[in-house]
């Protein structure tokens, strides 16, 4: 199809409509509500299902009821919905039902602002709830990536039976970029054999992730934990920008990534040999790839738009190879250019002789 000026909330949703979506159920919150707005026609138009619950709790439990049935189906939101969806998450993870939940993050902790960020990393990566599991989670840095990071999402719910985060941010969701949206799929009729769909001539499909005893549980967790072994030898991805010869590496995803793609062009300008890591899975995390190019580089810069969420995970997977600084803005301040730059070289002169 043709490309599109597009903003990266509209985007999202018309594309969740393309690739099947079946039924939405959401709250309205900043900085993803057009959204939310454009769902509401789009999916009535096309005689699927919409509705704006009472709140993210309300959304969040009727999700997993429609999962439940087999169909495709969405909510989105932003750090204090996501929060509030929490119970719910877990719920969805234990039962083991297919759900894409699109988080576009915003200042916090609280209510924040509505600037973007990246704190929700630790959230979202090290389970989005009680339990012993973790949600797959996808970081788009452009219009383009979220639109075939929905239509990814839906593959992988339904692959591994498990809930899928797209993880974007108010910049994302805001900005308006061409892209190029996907052809329109049909709805799927079929449902799966675990789906609830009424148990006429057939013994009824129980789906719950309650279990009355230890060792039942103990049995669920592990079969949980099988899953997510497979997913983490199968599913990661990243993006490697000017790697291949780079004295200095820099890790940032989303947002952050995408403006490391310009310092990396400014500093080579400058004659610094830098290279750009970009996760577009925060979990599975590419950790094998960066230990391998933290035995290349001299030093690496972390960029993130928080504290430092993402960092924690750097510094597991690079073990010691090679010295790792960081830099990061909070509160729905986006790291520019010339500050990154300006660690950069700083890094630069600390570990190159």
């Amino acid at each position: 199809m043709a490309r599109q000026l597009l903003k990266g909330n509209i985007a999202f949703a018309e594309a969740a409509v393309r690739n099947g979506l079946v039924a939405y159920f959401g709250y309205p919150i900043t900085p993803q509500s057009e959204a939310l707005e454009h769902l509401s026609g789009r999916m009535v138009e096309e005689g699927r299902t919409f509705l704006q619950a009472e709140s993210e709790v309300a959304a969040i439990n009727m999700v997993y009821g429609a999962a439940s049935s087999g169909v495709r189906v969405m909510t989105s939101t932003s750090g204090p919905g996501l929060a509030l969806m929490a119970e719910g998450l877990s719920y969805i993870a234990g039962s083991e039902v297919p759900v894409v939940v699109v988080n576009m993050m915003r200042g916090g902790p609280g209510l924040g602002n509505i600037q973007p960020s990246q704190a929700d990393y630790l959230f979202m990566t090290k389970t989005a709830g009680h339990g012993d599991f973790h949600p797959i989670v996808l970081a788009p840095s452009s219009v383009q990536e979220i639109v075939d990071m929905v239509g990814l999402a839906f593959k992988l719910a339904e692959k591994y039976r498990t809930l899928v985060i797209v993880a974007g941010d108010g910049a994302i969701g805001q900005m308006m970029e061409s892209a190029e949206l996907p052809s329109m799929q049909q709805v799927r009729r079929t449902r799966p054999d675990w789906a609830v769909t009424g148990a006429r001539d057939r013994e009824p499909n129980v789906i719950t992730s309650l279990y009355l005893g230890a060792e039942k549980l103990e049995q669920a967790n592990l079969r949980l934990q099988k899953k997510l072994t497979e997913i983490k030898a199968n599913e990661v991805r990243y993006q490697l920008y000017q790697t291949e010869d780079a004295d200095l590496l820099l890790v940032a995803y989303g947002t952050a990534g995408r403006i490391c793609t310009s310092v990396v062009r400014e500093a080579r300008r400058a004659g610094l040999k830098v290279g750009l890591l970009r996760p577009q899975t925060l979990w599975p995390f590419p950790e094998a790839r960066l230990a391998e190019l933290a035995g290349q580089v001299s030093g690496i810069l972390v960029v993130e738009m928080s504290a430092g969420q993402m960092l924690e995970d750097v510094q597991r997977a690079a073990q010691s190879h090679a010295p790792i600084r960081f830099y990061g803005r909070m509160g729905g301040v986006i790291p520019m250019v010339g500050e990154i730059l300006e660690h950069l070289q700083a890094l630069a002169d600390a570990v190159i002789q």
